[in-house]
């Protein structure tokens, strides 16, 4: 009897983790594993992503060419119109040049992201039970690396624009703390003021870890609320219902990757201006 019920049960957690698997998780589910890694079905999608960029790359670079063909002359519009938005936000051509490269490479990547979640058997086709692919912007692992990535690369974009010492201050302003006994005589009220902009620089390190959070969070959330509407519309009924919702999630991924690049440009912009210059 024993032996029985333990099959019986048995049955009942293969049939549950089955059943688990066609849902809409919060976490990435484990498709195989090398070694102790575990690669997961967001994973592959990312992989999937970079492979693509890597493809348009290198299509871009071998129809480049004195006499710009169609695709070429595509391509340098949306490279000028990039440009030019950046300009808009570091109102400096040459800054806008040192940090396009990964700036417009983090929006390729979470645009790819999330479009192919939106492809048809992303999420449909099964391996173990388990969604083969999931997008990988819908799933918090992925977008906090990107936000970590993106809000540590600022800081160090920052030490190198700014200089180290100068770049500390904007945190733990001791050179609030040094100007104290120099100034006293002459301005008083210093003794007031530059204990409170000591304070506020300890504040700005919690501002710093916030902007990780910000920007994982947003992205995440509107993907996977988008995934999750989609199941839903296409349980109620899988044809013509869900179009429209594509539709607008394809709008939706552009103006997810728009906003996440641009912040990222916004932090690299704030990490690069001297403390005296934000006053």
């Amino acid at each position: 009897m024993s032996q029985e019920t333990n099959q019986i049960n048995n049955h009942n957690i293969d049939n549950a983790s089955s059943e688990h698997g066609e849902e809409h998780t919060l976490y990435a589910e484990p498709i195989f594993h090398i070694g102790q890694f575990p690669i997961t079905n967001s994973l592959l999608t990312s992989w999937l992503a970079v492979v693509l960029i890597i493809i348009l790359s290198l299509v871009i670079r071998i129809k480049n060419s004195r006499l710009p063909g169609k695709f070429q002359s595509l391509m340098e519009v949306v490279i000028d119109g990039a440009f030019g938005m950046m300009d808009m936000v570091t109102n400096d051509r040459e800054k806008s040049k040192r940090v396009f490269p990964l700036v417009f490479a983090i929006f390729l990547f979470v645009l790819f992201n999330n479009w192919l979640g939106l492809l048809p058997g992303v999420g449909s086709i099964t391996y173990n039970h388990l969604p083969l692919l999931r997008g990988g912007t819908a799933d918090l692992n992925t977008t906090l690396a990107l936000g970590l990535f993106a809000v540590l690369a600022a800081n160090i974009f920052g030490v190198i624009v700014v200089g180290g010492w100068n770049y500390f201050n904007k945190f733990v302003n001791i050179k609030a703390l040094f100007e104290i006994p120099k100034k006293i005589k002459h301005e008083p009220t210093i003794a007031l003021i530059n204990p409170i902009n000591f304070f506020v620089g300890l504040i700005e390190i919690i501002s710093e870890i916030a902007k990780v959070a910000s920007l994982s969070f947003r992205l995440f959330g509107n993907i996977f609320a988008g995934e999750v509407l989609l199941a839903s519309i296409s349980a109620i009924l899988a044809f013509g219902l869900p179009l429209p919702f594509m539709f607008l999630e394809i709008i939706v991924g552009i103006i997810q990757a728009l906003i996440f690049s641009v912040l990222t440009l916004v932090y690299f912009t704030i990490a690069s201006t001297e403390h005296s210059e934000e006053h």
